[in-house]
């Protein structure tokens, strides 16, 4: 059987900023019809190169090699003929990186892009449904008003969005991100391009929505004969949704092929490390079952094996932001020194809301929140400051957590200045000792945030938590932003910093292969309330609620 011909060839690709080449001679493939995926860690080289392909690399990067559109799989417009508009005169196609390229008609005609973050690709003023037309103004103008409403309306619904008028008058704040996502393929979708460009189209999604909207990309590039670039860095996402793999490290493709023969037979050590990273979802359904509780039932952890003192106790929380509408409801629960406790749930589901009722930034409005045996809604200034200073929080995002324009070691010291008792060299003593303990070099105290990887800032996040020796640790998505590699140094520091200080730990997350490494317990929330609580082995080998038996089918699994 001869081999497919490849829509998009790209040769030699190199991308220079500042005469510093960041790319070095990449080289691959697009198929229609097939997925292939660009796979590494942040600074890879792997956004940069799909970016290049549509020309939306930075005005000031420098651009050498080939990417050629094969012309033959594509309709030629009005204005194209041969030798302009980017083609090759050896007859490979179209030139997407030569000077004369047609930007206008690669953009959105023959690529569409898919960006990480949808909340941030859409204009905050404008409906969804006239920023989804907008594309067709431009790529067929022979459509009227009207025209232009019903094929935007056909594919919102083609993307899995039924109610497509309350999509088209919607602004993007009042969607959910996976719903927001699904916008942006169909306007990426709505001119039939040949190529789409799936730049992490999952990474700040739930486990079920991320399935939902892999699934989604891989029936179009069926149905519409689509050539698919998946930009990621998490190997479960390649083995979900991929055919084909680049595998990228330092700007160089260091290895290439199926997924199957990549992922059963790596021969580079950059992908061996790549695949061992990802969490793995063991489920032993062999396992002996044991008691664990349903709905609002308490897990009392101080009698299971190892348990420890209780540090917090939430105790029929409820949360109502308004009159007959709860975010969370019903919710007990324990948090031990010593142990973990997942709290699970896709967003909405109320892990955030309960995390700042436990932290003092939100009051309940029924139950109570016992820290150390004392109630928090009763104490006051000094008091609730001396009870907080017994938790510390290590927030999703460590961009945004840390102030900018300070110093690593102001930002940990922070705590240790508004709790007082410390001199100033007690202060600088004990932010060296807190970044020696989250293996982070003395000099890191002098840089400012812009200057750390985003596993560096997570360990300053962590260490300015553990400022004040607190007894309880609230983790709330700390490292669902982060590479997989990165991701699973954080959690053995995690581990180990417990072992070392004995804190109790409540995490908070969507992914349940992280559950598994992380907790001693779970408690799985939807539509805030709880749905299943246990110890952590017998929750994922033998769920009771078809809830948690869901969101273990979307866990993205490596079965080699």
């Amino acid at each position: 059987m001869s081999e497919p011909r490849a829509i998009v060839t790209v040769d030699g690709l190199a991308v220079s900023f500042d005469e510093r080449e960041v790319t070095h001679g990449v080289s691959l493939r697009l198929f229609p019809g097939r997925i292939t995926a660009l796979v590494g860690e942040s600074g890879s080289g792997k956004s940069v190169t799909a970016m290049a392909l549509p020309r939306l690399d930075p005005s000031v990067a420098s651009v050498k090699g080939h990417a050629y559109l094969d012309d033959a799989l594509v309709d030629d417009g009005p204005d194209s003929g041969p030798g302009g508009d980017g083609k090759d005169a050896a007859g490979r196609g179209i030139d997407l990186l030569a000077a004369d390229a047609p930007l206008q008609r690669i953009r959105g005609e023959y690529i569409g892009t898919v960006f990480q973050e949808p909340s941030t690709a859409f204009n905050p003023v404008f409906t969804l449904g006239v920023q989804v037309a907008e594309s067709l103004k431009y790529h067929q103008k022979q459509l009227s008003a009207a025209e232009r409403k019903a094929k935007v309306l056909e594919q919102l619904r083609e993307v899995g969005l039924d109610d497509a008028e309350r999509v088209w008058s919607s602004y993007p704040h009042e969607l959910s991100g996976g719903q927001l996502q699904r916008v942006m393929i169909a306007m990426a979708i709505i001119n039939r391009p040949k190529v789409l460009i799936a730049d992490e189209p999952t990474t700040a999604l739930d486990v079920t929505t991320q399935k939902a909207i892999l699934a989604l990309i891989s029936s179009l590039a069926v149905d519409l004969d689509l050539a698919v670039l998946l930009i990621t860095h998490d190997m479960g996402v390649v083995w979900q949704a991929a055919q084909d793999v680049y595998v990228m490290h330092n700007g160089v493709i260091v290895e290439q092929g199926s997924v199957a023969q990549v992922f059963r037979h790596p021969s580079d050590e950059y992908t061996r490390m790549l695949l061992d990273a990802v969490p793995r979802l063991r489920i032993d359904e062999h396992a002996a079952d044991g008691e664990h509780a349903a709905g609002g039932e308490r897990i009392t952890e101080s009698d299971a094996p190892g348990g420890g003192r209780r540090i917090t106790q939430v105790n029929d929380v409820a949360v109502s932001y308004k009159a007959g509408s709860f975010a969370v409801k019903d919710i007990s629960f324990d948090l031990v020194a010593g142990r973990t406790r997942a709290l699970v749930g896709e967003s909405g589901a109320g892990k955030t809301t309960i995390a700042k009722v436990i932290s003092g930034q939100l009051a309940p409005t029924s139950g109570t929140v016992l820290i150390e045996g004392e109630d928090l809604a009763k104490a006051h200034g000094r008091r609730k400051r001396e009870i907080l200073k017994h938790m510390g929080y290590v927030f999703q995002d460590s961009g945004s957590a840390l102030n900018p324009r300070k110093s690593v070691a102001w930002s940990i010291g922070e705590p240790m200045l508004v709790q007082g008792g410390l001199s100033e060299t007690d202060r600088r003593k004990r932010v060296l000792e807190l970044l020696d303990q989250v293996e982070l070099p003395a000099d890191v105290a002098g840089r400012f945030p812009h200057q750390l990887s985003g596993g560096q800032r997570q360990r300053v996040g962590i260490a300015r938590a553990l400022a004040l020796n607190p007894s309880l640790l609230i983790a709330d998505e700390p490292t669902s932003s982060l590479d997989v590699t990165v991701q699973r140094k954080v959690l053995d520091l995690l581990r180990r910093l417990q072992r070392e200080h004995g804190f109790a730990c409540l995490f908070i997350t969507h992914d349940l292969g992280i559950v598994q490494e992380v907790s001693d317990v779970i408690t799985v929330l939807r539509h805030g309330r709880v749905v299943e609580s246990g110890e952590t082995g017998r929750v994922l080998n033998h769920p009771k609620a078809e809830y948690t038996r869901t969101l273990l089918d979307a866990s993205p699994k490596i079965d080699l």
